[in-house]
């Protein structure tokens, strides 16, 4: 049970330190506007890799190790913890 959390938790975090990142950087560097959307597209592929990951190499393995069910239910947790940080964050979001 703690691993799907962990996973989730790691993809939750990664989120906010981007968006830390880019909020420091916008003040920083005001007017730099054609590599803005090379950095964007570049952290969206970057992005997408690491939540491939944390989303997939776990279920994955154990599905290829032909541990189909436990592979659908591990994944089903890892997408249940994260949108309950999805969730937290909305909470957040109207309380602030």
């Amino acid at each position: 049970m703690k691993k799907p959390f962990l996973y989730a938790s790691g993809a939750a975090l990664y989120i906010v330190l981007i968006v830390f990142i880019i909020n420091a950087l916008t003040s920083i560097l005001p007017g730099k506007t054609i590599l803005i959307p090379m950095v964007l597209l570049g952290l969206f592929v970057l992005s997408a890799a690491i939540m491939g990951f944390l989303f997939l190499y776990e279920p994955l393995n154990l599905y290829f190790e032909n541990h189909k069910k436990e592979a659908v239910v591990f994944f089903a947790k890892i997408v249940g913890f994260f949108a309950g940080f999805v969730a937290l964050f909305l909470i957040l979001l109207f309380l602030i």
